[in-house]
């Protein structure tokens, strides 16, 4: 089997060298949702170092215990694999560590001249099995570990459980970490190696179904259409990915109903709470509850015009599903899930295949907002840019607005397979006067975003008025993938 390719993550290998390269203690914790890439890139990042991964199961204590003293007796006795054949190396040998204190302590000893790294994956299936293991791990950091050069890694899946039991005031960990990085998907730019044949416009299409998820991203073959994929890997009921969701919703929050009511709610349009309030039957005070935990674990996001001084304050927040698959999946799947189960995916697949190019619209706009910022980062526009996202009044809707200081920038995108001519550019002029009724007159750069180019007319006119034409190409030349608000 062909070893899929690893992409992107540039920076977050870069800060886990750094914490490698230190010589110190470092206690680094790196959590986010399953199939985002963590355990991959662990992986990536202990290529030919001195230590142990550990991934943690759904086991009983005894049992994790004996595989973590497996694990750390192939590190601590070099050697000791020879030992154990079939079996594990340390079980051959007769050999489990009594007490988790006991095993972190011959880490310690093991560490105490020589640089190691320690990564225990799947932290929170270990607690679970020994509610005390966090408590532990404080009390040999504290008089051990943080003396030694072990580089430890925690890592979870459980978003609130790593928060809450690692990351928060009042843990037995908080204050020990040197370092924590929240994995969040890939870039949509990093799809280019797992699907070299594609271009750029099935690129964004497999993008906007899918999102940046790898563990999604590798069961589309890049051999076959992007319908095809959807229909082979995602409307089909006995597919990984047909359920996928339920299983998300029901490993990381308690009450997986309510959440799935809101999730479809605003997938189908509700945007308000008190639109989301009317679908779902829900009293405000509780779904604002299940809105900001839905918006903590990524799933969800509030949006508000670019041009509100106080987004949290302002009564104008819209929300939208933020994890792509989610979103795809609330508007296709769910709301289709008894023809699918009746066998009806081939009706199912030609209703996405007539609705994508307008599902795709809203993600190609993201991606023109986040490549904005990322210009502006690089000095690219003449004005002082600081503020990037959209803006929507009762006078007109402007897909990328930049503010910052006296500059204003203005921009238009379009998911058409025509080419984007002359009237366009009309429109964005009047929605540019929209916005700047709203903050005031300044300096202002128009831009427009084409996935299939320009007319010539445009072209000749943008050159003449200094308008900034970007095609898709562009776009996905830099590394923007999330909205940038």
């Amino acid at each position: 089997m062909v070893q899929p390719p690893f992409v992107d993550r540039e920076t977050e290998l870069a800060t886990l060298e750094r914490a490698w390269q230190s010589g110190r203690a470092e206690l680094v914790v790196l959590y986010g949702r399953r199939r985002i890439g963590k355990t991959a890139l662990l992986r990536e990042f202990m290529k030919g170092k001195p230590g142990t991964l550990w991934v943690a199961t759904m086991g009983a204590e005894p049992v994790l215990r004996r595989s973590f003293t497996d694990a750390l007796w192939r590190t601590l006795r070099p050697g000791a694999e020879s030992d154990g054949a079939e079996a594990g190396a340390a079980a051959a040998a007769g050999f489990v560590y009594e007490t988790w204190e006991r095993a972190f302590h011959a880490v310690a000893e093991a560490a105490r001249e020589r640089r190691l790294a320690l990564v225990i994956d799947e932290l929170p299936y270990a607690v679970g099995a020994s509610a005390g293991l966090p408590s532990v791990l404080q009390k040999v950091w504290d008089e051990r570990l943080e003396a030694g050069r072990l580089m430890l890694v925690l890592c979870g899946s459980h978003i609130g459980m790593m928060e809450r039991d690692v990351l928060a005031y009042g843990a037995p960990l908080y204050g020990r970490r040197t370092a924590q990085l929240r994995l969040g998907p890939l870039a949509a730019t990093a799809l280019r190696p797992l699907f070299p044949s594609y271009s750029p416009a099935r690129l964004v299409e497999t993008y906007a179904v899918l999102g940046g998820v790898p563990a999604y991203l590798l069961r589309f073959d890049s051999r076959l259409g992007v319908m095809e994929n959807v229909a082979r890997h995602v409307l089909d009921p006995s597919a990984f990915l047909y359920a996928e969701p339920l299983f998300l919703l029901r490993e990381e929050l308690r009450e997986p109903r309510n959440y799935f009511a809101v999730l479809q709610a605003v997938a189908q349009g509700r945007t308000t709470p008190n639109e989301i309030s009317q679908a779902t039957g829900m009293d405000p005070g509780p779904l604002a509850r299940y809105l900001a935990t839905l918006r903590e674990l990524g799933l969800l996001e509030r949006r508000v015009p670019v041009t509100e001084t106080q987004p949290e304050k302002s009564r104008r927040g819209l929300y939208m599903v933020q994890d792509r698959f989610l979103r795809f999946w609330f508007r296709f799947v769910a709301p289709n899930a008894s023809a699918l189960e009746m066998g009806g995916a081939a009706q199912v697949a030609q209703k996405v295949a007539r609705e994508l190019p307008q599902f795709v619209g809203p993600v190609f706009e993201d991606l023109c907002r986040a490549w904005t910022a990322e210009q502006a980062a690089r000095a690219r526009w003449p004005l002082a840019l600081e503020r990037f996202g959209s803006f929507w009044s009762p006078e007109a809707e402007v897909d990328v607005v930049g503010l910052g200081g006296e500059g204003l920038l203005v921009g238009e995108c379009k998911w058409s397979r025509e080419p984007v001519g002359m009237n366009v550019l009309a429109d964005l002029r009047r929605r540019a006067e929209a916005v700047c009724a709203r903050v005031g007159r300044r300096e202002t750069l128009l831009v427009l975003f084409s996935r299939s180019g320009f007319t010539d007319a445009l072209e000749a006119a943008a050159a003449a008025e200094n308008v900034t034409l970007v095609g898709l190409e562009e776009v996905l030349g830099s590394r923007a993938g999330e909205t940038t608000q």
